[in-house]
């Protein structure tokens, strides 16, 4: 593929575990024939595979100038991602003032698609919502040429991180989503969308992509899905959000990420995360992965 200049595309989050966009993005990107300079938090075997996969690594932190100006000098595009945490607001706007600073030619920020539903005076009970929504607000002021991502729930968090056991063990889908509605999608597809978008920006600066899966449906489809795909009948089984959030606590996970997740059950509950778009097949010209087709990839981790 014929690129402009040989500058390399900055990828933030490029270490990740849970959805690994930034992971898969770099991957997609080399395989393209991109120089891609990824930034990790710090040395380890992640970071090693991407240096053998032929990525530059930088070890910086988004809420850093100093590490940040050695991460964007000499870049020209940005993708940027992070996970939940208290600081994503900070990092946006300091890994935004910087990349204003050296003139980056787009800015693609991954937000998520509950921002479509906020305005001035409502939010949600999600921290990190609202910093999501007021890190867009943040971008629009600042004039970069922004490229804004919306992607509904990953498929990678509540379809496999935190059900996987109930699958193996149980063979249950066990979640707290009530009667709710939902069009999960993948971080592969996710990944395949930014991507699109980094090798080739101008089309895109200025838009916002709300990405969904190919269906929205209830957790009874889902379940089907799963049967369908493994082979054995799975049934889809509510438990209250407390109850849930007491076993994520117990398994160690922060209190904040907990908080931000329990907000989204709420709000599947409520029925706002019944959304269906075209955006991905506008962006990459194929269907989103399907459940069925998402399980069949993942089928060992279901497997007793």
């Amino acid at each position: 593929m014929d690129k402009k200049d040989d500058r390399p595309i900055l990828v933030t989050g490029a270490a990740g575990a849970v959805g690994a966009i930034g992971r898969n993005v770099t991957t997609t990107l080399l395989a393209r024939g991109f120089y891609v300079r990824a930034l990790v938090r710090r040395e380890d075997d992640r970071s090693a595979a991407l240096r053998d996969l032929g990525a530059e690594v930088v070890v910086a932190d988004l809420t850093d100038l100093p590490s940040m100006h050695r991460a964007i000098e000499g870049v020209s595009r940005i993708y940027f991602g992070m996970s939940v945490s208290p600081s994503y607001l900070e990092a946006t706007v300091n890994t935004a003032a910087i990349a204003r600073h050296h003139g980056v030619e787009v800015f693609v920020n991954m937000s998520q698609m509950t921002v479509s539903q906020m305005s001035i005076t409502e939010t949600t009970d999600s921290p990190q919502q609202k910093q999501h929504w007021l890190a867009e607000q943040a971008l629009q002021w600042s004039g970069l040429p922004v490229v804004t991502v919306r992607p509904t729930v990953f498929m990678e968090g509540f379809f496999l991180f935190f059900a996987a056991a109930g699958v193996r063990e149980n063979d249950e889908l066990i979640l707290p989503l009530g009667n709710s509605i939902t069009s999960p999608i993948s971080s592969i597809d996710i990944a395949d969308a930014v991507s699109t978008i980094l090798a080739e920006p101008t089309p895109y600066i200025g838009r916002i992509y709300n990405l969904t899966g190919q269906v929205t449906a209830d957790l009874h489809h889902y379940a089907k899905n799963f049967s369908d795909a493994l082979g054995r009948t799975i049934r889809y089984r509510d438990v209250p959000i407390a109850a849930w959030a007491d076993k994520l606590r117990e398994r160690g996970v922060p209190a904040h990420v907990i908080s931000h997740l329990a907000t989204m059950a709420k709000l599947h509950q409520q029925g706002r995360y019944n959304r269906l778009t075209d955006d991905f097949a506008e962006l990459v010209g194929r269907e989103p992965t399907s459940m069925h087709q998402f399980v069949k990839l993942h089928a060992k981790e279901f497997s007793r």
